[in-house]
């Protein structure tokens, strides 16, 4: 028990010795391109490091995955490098025994990572996609869900307009039970349409069963007008933007992921996407858990034996070919390609038995 302890205290140790170069590297750099790209716009070090901060814990939680193979690495290059591995496997200490410790660790990290950082992560993603869009152009995300339906909003030469409907089709370009409330330039109400349907085109609305408020008036009801069937109102919204408002899976916490996919089915559009990124998550601990089994199967020897060096390049190109496999995996299932459960959890099963074959044909008993 006290040697488990001693192999997770170290490798807990490398996991944040990489952790922390990653976090400076990516940090440094993600500040240079904030100041390149908003250079024009009199930019400060302070606005361009607070831009980094946030968006630097977006690109760790990314690459976990390979910062987890490379503290596995380093674990077992420095008890091997120390002798002490050798003194372990003499002691009778089996290979698979030994990494008992430091693959709890790893689902351990995996575990707390989805619970705490995943919501971290998710707000500090947010609160970046607000600055950058506040900094580069004032435009904001022109969609939201509540329990009431889907909420977009739209900005024309004449005002901004809010938009509610109780239900739309999967992209999001036809809308059912809608409601249109244009706003003037003193922010109030001026006109309210409520129509059967609305289906965008180039540059509008085509509105079906349409009626309009004109919110001026004295009586808006007694003043309001059936429109025509062919009725439309301007928009600057395209399919495109619509679809781009989703944003990332990612920029949702973990914990609200179940409701927000609820609510997205309920509005009518495809959940798919994050379907696979939730499922990803829960996958999150075991893959963790591989790329540390991948690490012992090719850097767990005896430094004298030689050859450490291919040997530690082969395991971080093993890393690499997982992760990339995971990605890869994740598109097809975001397309529809694969089921959802293949995508999240084929490559990480794949990784932990390829390891473990690995692993019992190195081990000498």
């Amino acid at each position: 028990m006290i040697l488990s302890r001693y192999i997770a205290a170290r490798f807990l140790w490398a996991y944040a010795q990489v952790l922390g170069s990653f976090w400076a590297i990516m940090m440094l750099i993600d500040m240079v391109e904030q100041l390149r790209r908003f250079s024009s716009r009199g930019i400060s070090t302070a606005g361009a490091l607070h831009l980094a901060a946030m968006n630097t814990p977006a690109s760790l939680y990314r690459i976990l995955p390979l910062i987890i193979i490379l503290a596995a690495i380093t674990l077992f290059l420095s008890l091997a490098r120390s002798s002490e591995l050798v003194v372990i496997r003499a002691a009778g200490r089996s290979a698979l025994r030994f990494l008992v410790a430091p693959v709890l660790m790893a689902l351990l990290i995996g575990g707390l990572t989805i619970a705490v950082f995943n919501p971290l992560v998710a707000a500090t993603q947010k609160e970046y996609d607000r600055l950058w869009a506040a900094a580069a152009d004032g435009a904001q995300s022109t969609l939201s869900l509540a329990d009431s339906g889907l909420w977009l909003r739209q900005g024309t030469d004449d005002g901004q307009t809010v938009i509610r409907a109780v239900r739309s089709n999967v992209d999001g370009t036809e809308l059912y039970g809608v409601t249109f409330l244009r706003f003037g330039a003193d922010g109030l109400p001026d006109e309210r349409i409520e129509a059967d349907s609305a289906r965008l085109i180039p540059g509008a609305w085509a509105l079906t069963g349409a009626k309009r408020w004109d919110m001026s008036g004295a009586n808006p009801e007694r003043e309001a007008t059936l429109l025509s069937p062919d009725a439309t109102l301007a928009s600057n919204l395209t399919a495109a933007r619509i679809r781009d408002s989703f944003g990332d899976p990612s920029a949702v916490p973990f914990w609200g992921l179940p409701a927000y996919i609820a609510g997205l089915e309920r509005a009518g559009f495809s959940a798919r996407a994050h379907r696979v990124w939730y499922q990803m998550e829960l996958a999150q601990p075991l893959l963790l858990a591989a790329m540390v089994l991948i690490a012992a199967g090719f850097t767990m020897r005896h430094a004298r034996a030689g050859k450490t060096g291919m040997y530690v390049l082969l395991a971080i190109l093993g890393g690499f070919f997982i992760f990339f496999l995971r990605n890869f995996a994740q598109v097809l299932g975001n397309n529809g390609q694969i089921p959802i459960l293949l995508s999240a959890w084929a490559a990480p099963v794949a990784a932990i038995l390829l390891a473990l074959g690995l692993l019992l044909h190195l081990e000498e008993g």
